[in-house]
Order: C-alpha cells, then sequence, then structure tokens
C-alpha cells in the first residue's frame, strides 16, 4: 500500500470539519448545487404512485448518481482552490472520457446487491421467504398484529443475514469512497482508483470508522434542524411543502459537507502530502 498515505484516526475528525469549512466558503454555490441535487431525487420521488415512471426514474437517478458526485467534487475543488461553484459544474462528469469510469464505480454497489440476495436464498429460504411475506401482509391487516404470525419464521437466521448485509455493504463503500476525486482528477482508470480507494480505506480504517460515527452524528442533528423547520413550513403551507422544503434544505447542507469531506480524504490518503490541506494528520 505504498501508493496510498497513512494518517491519524483524527483525520477522519478533520474530514468533516473540512467538508463544513468548504460550505462555509461558498454555502450559496454549493448549496444551490444541492438544492438541484435534492430536486432530481425528489422529482423522482414524487412519481411513486406510477410504478412504470417511478421505476424508470430511480433507475436514471442511480445512473446519474457518480456522474454528479463527480460534478459536485469538481465544484468543491474550484472552491478549495478559491473559485465558485457554478451549477454548470454538475455536468463536468459527464466530459473528458470520465462518464463510463464514474459509472463504473456502481459495480461495487451492484455485486454486493447481487451477494445479499443470494445469501438471503440460501441462509433463510424461499419457503420461508414466502412464509415471512405472508405474516407480514396479515400483520399489516390487523389493527394490534399477533406476535404468533412470526414466531414460526427463522428470525435467528435473517437477524445473522442483516449483519452480512451490512459488513458487505461496508466493504463495498471501500471501494468508492475517494474513487470519484481519483477519476476526476487524473488519468487513473475505474477499477485502478477503486482498488486506490479500498487501499486507503482498509490502510486508515481508524480514521474511516471515526469518520463515519462524527458524521452519522452530523446528519442526525442536520436532519433535526431541518425537520423543525419542516413542521413550520406544514403548519403554514402543508403538507407537500414540507416534504419539498425538508428535502432541498438537508441536500443544500449535507451534499457540500460530505462531497467536501471526501474530497478533504481523497488529499490527504491519496493525492499526495504537498497536496494535503491539513498536512499535520498525516503520519509518516
Amino acid at each position: 500500500m505504498n501508493d496510498v498515505n497513512k494518517v491519524s484516526a483524527s483525520a477522519g475528525a478533520q474530514w468533516l470539519l473540512d467538508g463544513f469549512a468548504t460550505l462555509r466558503k461558498a454555502p450559496l454555490g454549493l448549496g444551490l448545487l444541492g438544492v438541484i441535487y435534492g430536486a432530481l431525487a425528489l422529482a423522482a420521488s414524487l412519481t411513486v404512485s406510477k410504478p412504470g415512471v417511478f421505476l424508470a426514474l430511480e433507475v436514471l437517478m442511480l445512473l446519474l448518481g457518480p456522474l454528479l458526485m463527480g460534478g459536485f467534487v469538481f465544484a468543491v475543488r474550484s472552491v478549495e482552490e478559491g473559485g465558485t461553484a457554478v451549477p454548470a459544474h454538475l455536468l463536468e462528469g459527464f466530459q473528458h472520457g470520465r462518464a463510463g469510469r464514474l459509472l463504473a464505480t456502481l459495480l461495487p454497489n451492484i455485486a454486493a446487491l447481487l451477494v445479499c440476495v443470494l445469501l438471503l436464498f440460501v441462509m433463510v429460504g424461499p419457503a420461508a421467504l414466502t412464509e415471512m411475506a405472508k405474516a407480514v401482509e396479515q400483520a399489516g391487516a390487523q389493527a394490534s398484529p399477533d406476535p404468533a404470525l412470526f414466531a414460526s419464521l427463522p428470525l435467528g437466521r435473517l437477524m445473522l443475514w442483516l449483519v452480512l448485509v451490512v459488513l458487505i455493504g461496508i466493504t463495498a463503500s471501500f471501494f468508492t469512497f475517494v474513487a470519484i476525486p481519483e477519476i476526476m482528477f487524473g488519468p487513473t482508470g475505474a477499477f485502478a482508483a477503486m482498488g486506490r480507494s479500498f487501499r486507503a480505506c482498509v490502510r486508515n480504517l481508524p480514521a474511516l470508522i471515526v469518520f463515519l460515527v462524527l458524521a452519522f452524528i452530523a446528519i442526525v442533528a442536520i436532519y433535526v434542524v431541518v425537520m423543525i423547520v419542516g413542521v413550520v413550513v406544514k403548519l403554514v403551507a402543508g403538507e407537500m411543502a414540507m416534504q419539498v422544503v425538508t428535502q432541498l434544505l438537508a441536500m443544500a447542507v449535507l451534499m457540500p459537507v460530505l462531497i467536501g469531506s471526501i474530497y478533504s480524504a481523497w488529499r490527504q490518503m491519496l493525492a499526495g502530502s504537498a497536496a494535503s490541506p491539513v498536512n499535520a494528520g498525516i503520519e509518516a
């Protein structure tokens, strides 16, 4: 792993702080990009009553995800270098031959999903899954669901499967955590970028754990504030207005902070100590 910098565990906290610092540098520009991203996701969710349209839009958002994130990373770098963030930056992922490489970053998550589905059938079994679906349907029709409906289900195996799903999901995320900035700012191929991202996460696992824990706390805190605003909006303008405002406001804050954090992590772990804004976090 000599192509990956080793950072201290406290660097994980610095990544998150850098994310908030990035947002403070360009709250309007980066916030607008977050709103655009949130609006696209919201448009897809509003078609849930039309399954065909909803599925098509969800697949489209899945494909657009890494491309838009690439553009968002580009905007973050622009802000960090003293520039501005503009909506046109979101299109950077489509340019200069990056689109195919960015789309390839979906493969670890697709592979993880297939493995999880396979494990579900192997560990729980089709018969038990059918029985579980019937139990859930019956429980949904009852005002007070009877616990006996679930007594015969293999809950132990299901819990073990859920634990494995979490572990598989975390492992898959190692391949993509800093792969997108690696692709955006260099000629690195998709699989090479994902390999470097995986090695960076494994070598700096303590820092990654610190970041994930603190990021979870920050996300919860942000959503609490957003929901308070949403409740006020609901009282004034109704339920639909609340959904729109909470979605857009949350994305306006969370996207710049999280993408800024990922950019900071990439600079420290993969871009070299000279490029890192927090050189003190890198160990020899």
